[in-house]
Parts: structure tokens; C-alpha cells; sequence
């Protein structure tokens, strides 16, 4: 570990046995460890989601804060983490924060939006810094690829994906459910994602991006671009907008697939699939995401595993086939509050419905554990059922102990590289309005070079070329 400074940390705190207390009203009160066991971190990005990972990791007490970093410092999502820790040096650009601070700084917490990923993450670990990073990994298959190289590169990294229900009753569930026997034989998943989005309301006759607007003075609007620099700035790409455009996020598949696809495509071996279509699309455009889709992904048989089919369904009236003894759709209360401030009102929460041969589970999001139906076969089953392990932490405390060397992180890299191609892999099917094979050994759209094209994406803008090399 390197030599932690805390000068500046311990200003305004108090000794409390071997350790610190450290009181914040957003924060509560944070017991600290000792000052050897604490992990320097810095963070890239620090308002919105990102500020509420930076508390989740730093409330676990496990490590200091020595540096922040983001596009525009004077945004009013990025005070409330600048009030907090108003000692800590502040950068614009990522890269002068590792030049000047790479010594000081153990791990990195990745909080922007998904295209600007790759560039912090490459650079992050080819310096030995370990590397927490928001879900999905990247926005490009070929990125998400790199990715997935260079951490195995240097395997002494650790990195972590934030899809925190990873390390939650969730997971623990399914692997011990599977182990029993329980869940065997899966060959259809319908996931489905049916809140409002942001793109809703937007009209889908687009013809073109939004007009060009003045850049607010506080905003590095290149460096927000990074690699996909040549747009020109509008408030719609900016502060959560960016997941609307192809150009920039990945729309509703992105945000939610990893918080209701990941432990079954973990535990059941899934990897990469051979078949993608896109099955339907409403108010399809070129621009921004359809307000519905339903989309198709077709994965081969795997060992003593059958050949499976994922239909993923977002849109607001988009809904699967409820089977009989459904029964209510409960909401994960780990799912934070969205932009709107408010839950809406929905035929189906978010979450999946697993098919077997023999039984059909439902589940929500997130943390959500998976029930059984109907009721009477639910009840059929109970005494089979084992008991599900408690989680031995939280995916932050999982990721900083993992940095230490006391556990393994559950959401690496080489677990959840695979599964944001797989949302990478359905997008491009939502932007071509197409239906495709894939090679998963040679990892090419072998008979469409335009979504082959796609999985690269764009050549990256003039000076962001060194981070392509692994």
C-alpha cells in the first residue's frame, strides 16, 4: 500500500479508540480504520450518482479521500462532494490528476458518463491503480474489449463494476440456488425495464442533433467529450442527458441490464451470444433510443447447459407475457430515487421472469431476491430450498478489502466485461433496426459491416489515441 497523507483528513475529526470518527450530516457518523488500513482514493467524476458512490465507498471507513476530479467544479451537483471534503485538491482533467498524484493514489472511483470510461480506466491501470468504475463498463464492444485485456495484463489490479446488487441476497441466491439444483434447465428470460425515460417525451421525427448552445463558463466542454470529441454543446447531452443518445450512452439496456441480467448471466455461463435481433422498436430514429424496444438475444448450449433465449422489453406499455400466479411486482428499496424524484406508476416493476423445465421464478432489480411460482408450487418446493449466505459485504467494502488483498472483488472485469458487451451487442441492434449473427470466438458481426463497424465505434479524437493500446 502507498504511504497515506492526511494532513488535510484529519482536520475536524476525533480520535476514537484505534480509529476515527468522522461526522458529516450527509454522511452520518463514519467509523474510520486505522490510518494503515485506509486506501487512498481519488474520484473522477463527483456530482449525481458519482457523488453518491463517493459516500457509499467512503462510509465504509476503509479509505481517505486525496483527490477529486471533474469536468466542470462549479456545476451545482458537484458542491455538495466539494463542501465535504473541501481540503481534498481538485482537477479538471484526469490525466494532470494522475501526473501530479499518481504516487499518492492506490484506487480510482470512475463516476461519468458511459463513453468516458475507457480513457480514465486505461491510463488508471497502467499506473497500478485499482479501478472502481459505474456500470456499464464502456459504451463500444471493442472498449469494453481493451478493458478486459489490460486488466488481465496487469492481473495484480483489482477492479470492480458498480452493479452493487453483485453483492447483495441477489447473488448469493441464485449461486447457492443453482448449486441445489433449484435452478436448472433455464431457457428463457424475459427481463423488462418499464419506467419512463428521459427520451420520452422527445420527438422521434429528429433530423438532426440539437442546435449548438453557448457553453456554460464553468464547463471543460472538450474534456467532457474526450475521445468522442466534434459535438457541439447542449444542456440535452449534459448532467444525465447523454444516456438518450446512441453517440453518448446506452439507453435503457445500459442503465438497468446489469441490475436484473447479472447474476444469471454469470451463474449460467452465458458469455457473448450468437444471435441478436431486434424485434421491435417503436419511434425508432437515428438519433436517440426508441421509446420502446424489445430485443432478442440468443445464447448456444453451454456444457449441461440448454441453449437459452433473453428478451429484454423496455418502454413504458412494452410488457412480457405475465404467467399465471404472477402475483405483485414489488420495487428493490436499494434502487435509487429517480431523476424525476419520484417512483411512477407501472404495470410491472423492473426485473425478470426466469423459465425452466420444471419451475418459473420472478425477480425484481438490484438486490432483489427471486420467488418462486405460483404460490402452491413455491410451496411444493420450500423444504428443498437452502439457506441463502449473508453477504460478507457491501460491493464498496468488497471492492476496497479486494484492494487489500482480503477478498475478491464478485463484479470484476473479467465477470462483467462479457456482460456490458452483451448491452453493447443490443444496442447496436436498437440503433440499425437489425438482426444479426455473432462470432463470439472471433468476436465480429461477420455478415453486416455496418454493425460490425459499430462495435468499434468511431475512430477516437486526435490525442486520445494512446489509450487504445492494451
Amino acid at each position: 500500500m502507498k504511504q497515506l497523507s492526511r494532513r488535510n483528513f484529519l482536520r475536524n475529526t476525533a480520535f476514537i479508540g484505534g480509529g476515527l470518527l468522522m461526522s458529516n450530516a450527509a454522511l452520518g457518523n463514519v467509523k474510520l480504520a486505522s490510518a494503515n488500513e485506509r486506501l487512498n482514493l481519488a474520484y473522477v467524476g463527483i456530482g449525481n450518482r458519482a457523488a453518491e458512490v463517493i459516500k457509499e465507498l467512503y462510509k465504509t471507513g476503509l479509505c481517505n479521500v486525496v483527490a477529486l476530479c471533474d469536468v466542470d467544479l462549479e456545476a451545482p451537483h458537484t458542491l455538495e462532494i466539494l463542501k465535504m471534503f473541501p481540503n481534498v485538491p481538485r482537477f479538471r482533467d484526469f490525466r494532470q490528476m494522475f501526473d501530479k498524484m499518481g504516487g499518492q493514489i492506490d484506487a480510482v472511483s470512475i463516476g461519468t458518463p458511459d463513453f468516458a470510461h475507457f480513457a480514465i480506466t486505461m491510463m488508471a491501470i497502467d499506473m497500478g491503480i485499482h479501478v472502481y468504475v459505474e456500470k456499464p463498463m464502456a459504451s463500444t464492444f471493442w472498449e469494453t474489449e481493451l478493458m478486459m485485456q489490460k486488466a488481465q495484463k496487469f492481473n495484480k489490479v483489482v477492479t470492480q463494476m458498480g452493479n452493487q446488487g453483485h453483492s447483495e441476497p441477489n447473488y448469493f441466491q441464485f449461486k447457492s440456488w443453482q448449486e441445489a439444483g433449484i435452478i436448472k434447465d433455464v431457457t428463457r428470460i424475459d427481463a423488462h425495464m418499464n419506467f419512463a425515460r428521459r427520451w420520452h417525451t422527445w420527438d422521434a421525427n429528429i433530423k438532426g442533433f440539437p442546435y449548438p448552445e453557448r457553453i456554460p463558463s464553468t464547463l471543460d466542454w472538450d474534456m467532457w467529450q474526450m475521445q468522442t470529441l466534434g459535438h457541439d454543446y447542449n444542456k440535452d447531452f449534459v448532467n444525465g442527458q447523454w444516456r438518450c443518445w446512441f453517440d453518448f450512452g446506452m439507453g435503457a439496456l445500459g442503465d438497468w441490464g446489469a441490475h436484473i441480467l447479472d447474476t444469471a448471466h454469470e451463474f449460467l455461463q452465458l458469455g457473448l451470444p450468437h444471435r441478436v435481433e431486434a424485434v421491435k422498436l417503436l419511434e425508432h430514429n437515428s438519433y436517440f433510443f426508441p421509446k420502446s424496444s424489445t430485443l432478442k438475444f440468443k445464447f448456444s448450449k453451454r456444457k449441461h447447459m440448454p441453449a437459452l433465449d433473453i428478451n429484454w422489453y423496455d418502454g413504458l406499455d412494452n410488457l412480457p407475457e405475465i404467467p399465471s400466479g404472477y402475483g405483485g411486482s414489488s420495487l428493490d428499496p436499494n434502487i435509487p430515487a429517480p431523476s424525476t424524484g419520484k417512483v411512477e406508476t407501472v404495470k410491472l416493476n423492473p426485473g425478470k421472469i426466469i423459465y425452466t423445465k420444471d419451475l418459473i421464478f420472478k425477480g425484481g432489480s438490484h438486490a432483489s431476491i427471486l420467488e418462486i411460482i405460483p404460490e402452491e408450487r413455491a410451496r411444493e418446493v420450500a423444504k428443498l430450498l437452502p439457506e441463502i449466505p449473508k453477504s460478507p459485504s457491501n460491493h464498496f467494502a468488497n471492492f476496497l478489502n479486494a484492494c487489500k488483498g482480503l477478498e475478491k472483488t464478485r463484479s470484476s472485469f473479467e465477470v462483467a466485461g462479457p456482460l456490458s458487451q452483451v448491452f453493447c451487442l443490443g444496442v447496436i441492434a436498437q440503433r440499425l433496426n437489425a438482426k444479426f449473427d455473432f462470432d463470439a470466438v472471433k468476436k465480429e458481426i461477420p455478415n453486416d459491416r455496418f454493425a460490425n463497424a459499430l462495435l468499434y465505434g468511431p475512430p477516437p479524437a486526435k490525442g486520445w489515441e494512446q489509450f487504445y493500446r492494451v
